[in-house]
């Protein structure tokens, strides 16, 4: 059974994310980046409340702009998906989950060390150039579902 519900237009938008955040860090990087934001369609929990779709995380405005950075600047967000990262899109959506982003919510590319919280979230542990940070204890146990 998949971690979410999904149609095929989720699988290509899913997989241009992925590949716009974390092309440069391999199939590895994406497939966390997909795992932090299917867990936050998952979680409907502080930041990431009523999200009920993958589009819905991924044109999620916080502050007056997209949480992710990839839809405001255009880059390779805009570019048609290929068919490998459609494969690692669907493996995300599907099943695949590990640390350091396996409850995480949160990922940033630092300019120097990952700090031990970013907004107040504990650091979970880094991939090449991506921090993590996963909800503090109690906050939001619903990520940890699924």
């Amino acid at each position: 059974m998949p971690r979410v519900k999904y149609r095929d237009s989720d699988i290509d938008l899913l997989a241009r994310m992925m590949r716009a955040e974390a092309e440069g860090e391999g199939k590895q990087g994406m497939l966390y980046v997909g795992n932090v934001i299917v867990n936050r369609l998952v979680a409907d929990c502080l930041d990431f409340t009523d999200l009920r779709s993958i589009d819905d995380v991924i044109f999620h405005v916080q502050g007056g702009n997209y949480s992710f950075e990839a839809v405001q600047k255009g880059n390779l967000f805009y570019e048609r998906a290929r068919p490998v990262e459609k494969r690692l899109a669907k493996q995300t959506l599907d099943y695949w989950r590990d640390h350091p982003g396996k409850y995480a919510l949160w990922y940033f590319n630092p300019s120097g060390p990952c700090p031990p919280t970013w907004y107040g979230q504990p650091f979970t542990g880094q991939f090449k150039e991506h921090c993590f940070y996963e909800p503090v204890a109690g906050t939001c146990e619903s990520v940890y579902i699924g």
